[in-house]
């Protein structure tokens, strides 16, 4: 990793109304997930874990490319094993820190996300894309399979069509992405802060208990058997009942008012 390592050089953060913004900012790479992007990308996650201001996250990018996956001159320049295992070790917990932060994650797509770029846009908890917007995990054409793009791709696409993106590397349009499951929504570029701004503005407007409550639980609850599942969101659901905002919001909605949210 360049030892002269800034992160403001690759990430830039702006905190408003709630909302989290970072920014990938190395349009020359097509920012690439180097060693560098990966640690200055992880650091944010880890201050915002521990930000009770944050209510969501918006990551997005500069350039003509979200993101483009592993920098592979990078990876080149480093042939040996040990150093590979380092850095896809790297990039696993990164991913699951996205999935592991309390609050919601919105990827803001423009141009391509490949490879590790699409398991970024796969990982997070929503994604927006601007209509020429294209995806692929094109490992496959360099002689590499896309192993860890594929574990968040096949939890987002169902199986033919996560293994027909990781067999032939090929593109999928914005429109396939949605139609897929790999994204929420494709809108043009004109809109698509406005978008964006529209869906933040929704989730920051509910209570923070609840968001953070339901987005834990919808996690862990899919990787358990359908009883131990229910178990564990009936309990949540009491604890969820016992907080001051459940009690306000129901309360506001049979006395047809908007709820004054008091646990932030």
């Amino acid at each position: 990793m360049n030892k002269s390592f800034d992160p403001t050089d690759y990430v830039f953060s702006r905190l408003e109304d709630g909302v989290l913004h970072l920014t990938l900012n190395q349009p020359q790479k097509y920012n690439a997930l180097s060693q560098e992007m990966m640690s200055a990308l992880q650091a944010q996650f880890d201050q915002a874990a521990q930000n009770d201001a944050v209510r969501c996250m918006v990551l997005g990018a500069t350039g003509k490319a979200f993101c483009a996956g592993h920098d592979l001159k990078q990876m080149r320049a480093n042939p040996e094993k040990a150093y590979y295992q380092t850095l896809f070790k790297q990039c696993s917990k990164l991913m699951q820190s996205i999935i592991n932060s309390p609050v919601p994650v919105i990827a803001r797509v423009q141009g391509l996300a490949t490879a590790a770029g699409c398991q970024l846009v796969a990982t997070c908890d929503l994604a927006v894309a601007d209509s020429e917007a294209r995806f692929a995990v094109s490992g496959i054409n360099v002689g590499l399979f896309c192993s860890t793009p594929a574990v968040a791709l096949s939890r987002n696409v169902n199986n033919k069509n996560a293994m027909q993106m990781l067999m032939t590397g090929d593109f999928i349009d914005a429109p396939t992405a949605q139609e897929w499951g790999l994204i929420n929504q494709h809108i043009s570029k004109e809109e698509l802060d406005n978008a964006i701004s529209k869906l933040t503005a929704s989730i920051c407007a509910k209570s923070a208990v609840a968001v953070r409550t339901g987005k834990q639980l919808f996690y862990k609850q899919k990787e358990l058997p359908l009883d131990k599942a229910y178990e564990l969101a009936g309990e949540q659901m009491a604890c969820n009942m016992m907080a001051d905002d459940a009690g306000e919001g129901i309360d506001a909605f049979i006395e047809k008012r908007h709820p004054i949210w008091t646990d932030s």
